[in-house]
């Protein structure tokens, strides 16, 4: 377990400290003038400013360095990565949800939004404005991508620098505290997507302070988690983590990619995390949710502390992603293949990993374990038809509406949301939004940005694709693309489509066996081809036609009655008249 030094110095009653054990000397800047700073034996450094408090902007200058740096531990950067920070006191907020007791990972439905294209505004106050449309949606949690500040005005958000700082053009910390309240308000959880496994390419100051990375990982230097001086940087990601919880009033936390958090302590930090965070809850009186975003294909990500595990409440579920959509769109290109076999689908649907000590054709080895289904319910696996990486890493960011008709992604929906996985939608899908969503970055170095720019290109140009057809990254007007359009659910296809979403999600809530996450009470049948499934959820029966053709799908008992259907289904004896591209929902 790492140690835990007392709170750092954040300037609110005028103390501030910084960890720089490598530095001989450290000054603090605050509102221009430089105090020098003490140093204790575990490389902190120190210094008091009277009538310093919130509102203060300061940064720190290290040994003989004359550049002015932003605090590691930043809650506020009202103008950017590379300036000073500024003091930010939590207490100065007055919160509106005293009433607020939170909700459970278990019978969720969660929304996938991102704040700067949500809408044409771009902010957490902008988002506010159509929170009434997920609360009729019927959505249980709003999940925040990546709000932490990142350099230039529009980005994914995964270039982060600053963990503990709102991003400015989205609003600040106001602003999100100000969206939480609102959602709160209105019966919505909140989970905040953060990324502790590297930095963004500008404004990486991190570095500087300390040993807080060692070695490599996919998107660069790696943090130091398990080397020497790791106590602090374990500390910071701890402190991080809870810091969104306890101050933000933040439900939960999605945890990016944490097969690069490289942990060869007895502990992992994953564990320790989960051990800190049900402390928080249990504190705090409500629950608090980490869901994992893992490639490893280990059920001991969420399996209980107890138990040997991690500890996770839950995790992204590629794997029934990567098989839905093969099914629905027929791609079988790149990790695709592994997925393209009429059994794949209900295979993944029954045991969750496609991958499950199994050979995986595009790692080229086996990969993975099998969930033990007996005993793991399927309400620690997110199911989902669309995530921001599965849109956005495709070369045009086009979405699965531009390729599939809105029969088959409402079967799709409807396998989702009938499943008994936690359901996720990603904004837009559930009006089958046309809109794009394509990478897009908005960094002002223009050496960086040209970097950005050809590196795009180059990927996409290795698989076949030309240059004109991959949207410049650093283009305002690719984000801008990305921007949903508000006017297309009050048209034809996408109305029908958000009505049948509202209609499966209700659906959820008034029917427990659609809900019931045990995946041992679950069963999948399926045609030879693929084409024809059905799900068994206690007396309900799903029937999903993915044919071009009508289809006569058998059930084992007379239905009594149709609860939702897409087309026109006819019931005959012992089985139903599915038609094309159609799903019928049936109680026996």
């Amino acid at each position: 377990m790492s140690e835990r030094h007392p709170t750092p110095g954040l300037g609110v009653h005028g103390d501030f400290s910084v960890w720089a054990p490598r530095a001989d000397r450290v000054r603090l800047r605050a509102d221009g003038t430089d105090h020098p700073m003490r140093s204790d034996s575990d490389g902190w450094w120190h210094a008091r400013v009277e009538g310093a408090g919130h509102g203060t902007d300061y940064a720190y200058l290290l040994d003989d360095d004359p550049a002015a740096l932003p605090d590691p531990r930043s809650r506020w950067q009202p103008h950017g990565v590379h300036a000073a920070s500024r003091v930010y006191d939590h207490a100065a907020h007055t919160w509106t949800d005293a009433a607020w007791t939170g909700r459970p990972l278990a019978g969720a439905v969660v929304y996938e939004l991102h704040v700067g294209t949500f809408t044409p505004g771009g902010t957490l106050a902008s988002a506010i404005d159509r929170l009434d449309h997920l609360a009729d949606l019927g959505v249980t949690h709003v999940e925040l991508m990546p709000v932490n500040a990142f350099d230039g005005t529009h980005g994914w958000g995964y270039d982060g620098v600053l963990w503990s700082a709102v991003h400015q053009p989205y609003g600040g910390p106001d602003a999100l505290k100000a969206f939480v309240g609102a959602c709160h308000a209105r019966g919505l959880a909140v989970l905040l997507d953060v990324v502790h496994n590297h930095l963004g390419p500008s404004g990486a100051y991190l570095p500087r302070f300390g040993p807080y990375f060692s070695g490599e990982n996919a998107w660069g230097p790696s943090l130091n988690l398990d080397g020497p001086d790791s106590d602090p940087v374990r500390r910071l990601v701890l402190d991080n983590a809870l810091d969104w919880l306890r101050h933000f009033h933040l439900d939960g936390l999605r945890l990016d990619a944490v097969h690069a958090l490289r942990d060869d302590r007895a502990t992992p930090l994953l564990a320790e995390l989960s051990e800190e965070v049900d402390a928080l809850a249990a504190a705090l009186g409500r629950p608090l949710s980490l869901i994992a975003e893992s490639d490893r294909n280990d059920p001991r990500t969420v399996l209980p502390r107890e138990a040997g595990g991690l500890g996770m409440g839950a995790q992204w579920s590629d794997d029934l992603h990567h098989a839905l959509h093969t099914a629905l769109t027929g791609e079988t290109h790149g990790y695709y293949a592994d997925f393209a076999g009429p059994e794949v689908l209900p295979e993944v649907l029954r045991r969750v990993f496609r991958h499950a000590g199994t050979y995986s054709s595009f790692r080229r080895r086996t990969h993975g374990a099998p969930v033990d289904t007996a005993r793991v319910p399927g309400s620690r696996f997110l199911g989902y038809l669309a995530t921001h990486d599965q849109i956005g890493n495709r070369a045009r960011g086009d979405r699965m509406a531009e390729h599939v008709s809105p029969g088959l992604l409402l079967c799709g929906a409807a396998l989702v949301l009938c499943s008994p996985y936690t359901p996720m939608v990603f904004m837009g899908e559930e009006w089958a939004a046309t809109t794009p969503w394509p990478f897009f970055a908005s960094f002002p170095d223009p050496d960086l940005a040209e970097g950005v720019r050809r590196g795009r290109r180059r990927e996409f140009a290795a698989l076949g694709w030309a240059e004109e057809e991959i949207p410049d990254p650093v283009d305002p007007a690719t984000r801008d693309s990305a921007v949903l359009d508000w006017g297309q659910p009050g048209r034809e296809p996408h109305r029908t489509v958000l009505d049948t979403y509202r209609a499966l999600i209700a659906l959820r809530r008034t029917e427990p066996e659609l809900a019931d996450p045990r995946l041992d009470r679950f069963g999948v049948t399926a045609s030879t081809d693929g084409r024809r499934l059905v799900l068994e959820r206690g007396r309900l029966r799903l029937l999903c036609n993915l044919a071009a053709e009508a289809a006569d799908v058998e059930v084992d008992a007379p239905p009594r009655e149709v609860l939702l259907a897409t087309g026109e289904p006819r019931i005959e004896d012992g089985s139903v008249k599915v038609p094309r591209e159609s799903f019928t929902l049936l109680r026996l």
